[in-house]
This record gives C-alpha cells, structure tokens and sequence, in this order.
C-alpha cells in the first residue's frame, strides 16, 4: 500500500527554500520515496483557499517510511528551517477508497 504525504506550505521567510530544495529530495529518497510534485502553481477551483504559497506531494512505499524520513537526523535541520520559515501541515493519505467502489483502490 503507497500513503502520500501532503506538504502544504505557507512561505513566511523564504531564506529556507534553496538549500531545502536541493538536499531533501535525496534523503526522501532514501526512505523510498519520490516526490509526484513540488509546486507554487496552486489554483483553488472550489471553496476558500488555502493561503499556501506551495504544495509538494511525495508517495511513500509505507507509513513506518514516512515516519522514519521525518524523523531522519539527516532531516533535522531542513525541517527546523522550514518551520522557522513557513507555516507548514503535513497531512497523510494512503491509497485507499473509503466507499470501496472504485475497482483499482483496496477499500479503505
């Protein structure tokens, strides 16, 4: 089962970003996961906004890999920056259907 970790990110100090953008993508991908997008380019078509000034979605082969690239002495210090740069939510879905109707997705 592939969960997905969902970055949203609002930019208070963008001092962070250059440095961040070019080191986690190789510890995310020590953790087997690969980024499925990292994007400023958001555009709400229903409801209110999020203020976000980025969103990233990364897929992970499992929670307890998740869990261990966020928890990665390697990731300390990005994290650390970007929290003290951003407002930030990491928010985790895995790929289920909670009504269990479409064919392709196990039923959540």
């Amino acid at each position: 089962m592939a969960v997905y970790l969902i970055a949203d990110v609002k930019v208070t100090d963008d001092a962070w970003i250059p440095d961040y953008a070019a080191n986690v993508h190789d510890i995310v991908h020590n953790h087997g996961g690969k980024y499925l997008s990292r994007s400023g380019n958001i555009t709400t078509i229903e409801g209110e906004g999020l203020k976000t000034t980025l969103v990233a979605l990364i897929e992970f082969p499992s929670m307890e890999a998740v869990e261990a690239f966020v928890n990665d002495p390697a990731y300390a210090k990005y994290r650390k920056a970007r929290q003290d740069g951003s407002i930030s939510r990491f928010h985790i879905i895995d790929d289920t259907d909670v009504a269990g109707s479409i064919p392709y997705l196990p039923k959540g």
